[in-house]
């Protein structure tokens, strides 16, 4: 059993823990395959697999954050983590999140659980022998409980793990108004405004009028300092949704995790800098599938622990153990 995690003395409050692997971590160095999935409506998902190459070998799908990437520490980390375990793993860019903007003028947000339904019937396609599970950490984490909620009994997945869930996207919007949040805020205003100009410059380069007159049609990208600007003009009305409001209503993974029947952990910290703790779903409302792991500590994606000269992740020794317990036994694992 991985012992109870204790944050490393060095690292006090929220912020730090939340800030400490981004600023201050050396990324590992990994070799991955990169895999494009071409989706339904004509766009794409790149996907980034290491591991082993066994059609029979545990595959874990890891699943970033808001801005993030297969590049983002925490997801290098977990795939290394994995791999050390015998176990094959990919990471998915969400649409426009590789390097490479995306082809349609809709993008990703808390919500796309379509997206990730279009994933797994790919990799339970491509493996169809292989016990397949998912770690979505923040936005990957909500999509990942919206998913799980939605698709009940017939999920395709073994296992799943959520790591740091805004689980009321209407008060996480709000949450990230106030004090030192609000330049976690603004980090994100930057990059999502950069997403959008990104694209438009894609589709007035190859000659998509329609497309860039649908992104300029929004409105203009400047004077958008939170959520609820930005998701009000880009994110609801790109996404077939009336307004902010209704996104943050429909998307919120706390009102689909009744409905999980998926063996299910969730890892929280009661200081994520990112989520109210009244945002934290109250005992009655999880499924019998979940596993509510609360800590006092952690920060948003962080929980290291360890010394200054040594840090550790509690989350890549978490995550991968916890997994493991979940395997069938004729899986072949450690």
């Amino acid at each position: 059993m991985t012992p109870p995690f204790k944050p490393a003395w060095w690292l006090p409050g929220p912020h730090l823990q939340t800030l400490w692997t981004s600023l201050c971590r050396k990324p590992p160095q990994l070799q991955r395959r990169r895999e494009r999935l071409w989706l339904a409506d004509g766009d794409f998902l790149d996907l980034d697999w290491h591991g082993p190459h066994d059609a029979e070998a545990s595959l874990v799908l890891v699943l970033h954050g808001l801005t993030g990437s297969s590049d983002s520490h925490y997801v290098l980390g977990l795939q290394q983590a994995l791999a050390t375990r015998g176990w094959a793993s990919v990471a998915l860019n969400w649409r426009g999140c590789s390097g490479e903007p995306n082809l349609l003028a809709r993008g990703y947000h808390s919500g796309a659980s379509d997206d990730l339904a279009e994933t797994v019937r790919h990799l339970r396609a491509q493996r169809p022998l292989t016990p397949l599970y998912v770690v979505g950490y923040s936005l990957g984490g909500n999509v990942l409980l919206k998913y799980l909620g939605e698709t009940g009994g017939d999920s395709q997945i073994q296992g799943a793990a959520a790591v740091s869930v805004p689980f009321r996207l209407d008060q996480s919007a709000d949450r990230l108004g106030l004090g030192f949040s609000r330049i976690y805020q603004a980090h994100f205003m930057n990059q999502m405004v950069a997403y959008v100009k990104t694209k438009q410059r894609l589709f007035a380069h190859k000659g998509m009028a329609d497309r860039l007159a649908t992104l300029e049609n929004l409105g203009p990208l400047e004077g958008m300092r939170t959520f609820w600007d930005f998701d009000g003009r880009f994110t609801a009305p790109l996404h077939g949704f009336s307004d902010a409001q209704d996104y943050y209503k429909r998307s919120s993974s706390r009102y689909f995790l009744g409905r999980i029947a998926t063996p299910t952990l969730i890892i929280q910290a009661a200081d994520d800098p990112f989520v109210f703790r009244h945002s934290l779903p109250e005992p009655a409302e999880l499924s019998p599938h979940i596993e509510f792991e609360l800590h006092t500590h952690g920060g948003h994606v962080g929980f290291i622990d360890g010394s200054l000269r040594q840090p550790g992740y509690y989350l890549e020794r978490r995550i991968p153990q916890w997994l493991a317990a979940q395997t069938p036994a004729d899986a072949g694992n450690p």
